[in-house]
């Protein structure tokens, strides 16, 4: 396995924690720092089997017209540009050897409008048009390209993310915690095990025929409000 994180204190944690694994301080939407960790990474290994384009963040709460271009550019540079930049390498590393599987994390924002989120919906719904066009470029070649579109986590994450919405909105943290629920036809949140669990299935000979695909992991959301 081989991971990077810009948090320093996140890869000291891998790395004691798996110290077989390649994992290196390196910043999804910095060109050098990636394009460093992942010749690292070809060199160690030569070919790669599957390749999670994961990193993202929540980005900022509020109305469009009180957004500043700085706040938007961030967003979207960690969902979008960063997941571009895993790409790019590890499409040119499996055309060559003619097998493998990318799995991009978008999210049910890139399936639905989010308001007071705009960024973060718009990197997310890029991430969508990301993968259709690159299981029709890559598949020629053996490679399959797929999404993950997870709804609400349960974690720190989403606590963040729900006192930006809370300050955003002027709406109580528990009212928008029940109205997220309230919004999924299971009426549950998700869990990280959820999402590995649809990481390895596309992962597995059962997936072998699964390309161009955004698997919700969300309990069915019927809106984001």
């Amino acid at each position: 396995m081989a991971v990077c994180d810009a948090d320093a204190r996140a890869v000291e944690g891998v790395t004691t924690a798996q110290p077989d694994w390649i994992s290196r301080v390196a910043d999804v939407t910095n060109e050098t720092q990636m394009d460093a960790f992942l010749s690292n990474v070809e060199t160690a290994w030569g070919g790669i089997d599957v390749v999670c384009a994961n990193a993202g963040t929540g980005g900022p709460a509020g109305r469009i017209e009180d957004m500043s271009y700085a706040d938007w550019q961030s967003c979207v540079a960690v969902n979008l540009h960063g997941t571009f930049l895993t790409c790019r390498w590890a499409a040119r590393l499996m055309r060559a050897q003619g097998s493998g599987l990318i799995v991009i994390t978008s999210s049910t924002a890139g399936l639905f409008g989010y308001p007071l989120r705009s960024p973060y919906a718009t990197a997310k719904w890029g991430l969508v048009g990301l993968t259709k066009t690159l299981a029709m470029e890559l598949g020629p070649a053996g490679v399959r390209v797929n999404a993950i579109a997870p709804g609400s986590v349960t974690g720190d994450r989403m606590e963040r993310v729900l006192s930006n919405e809370s300050a955003a909105s002027g709406r109580d943290i528990e009212e928008l915690r029940a109205s997220y629920v309230k919004n999924t036809s299971l009426r549950t949140w998700v869990s990280g095990d959820d999402l590995a669990d649809m990481a390895l299935f596309l992962a597995s000979p059962a997936a072998s025929k699964v390309s161009g695909q955004v698997m919700a992991v969300d309990g069915h959301t019927e809106a984001l409000v």
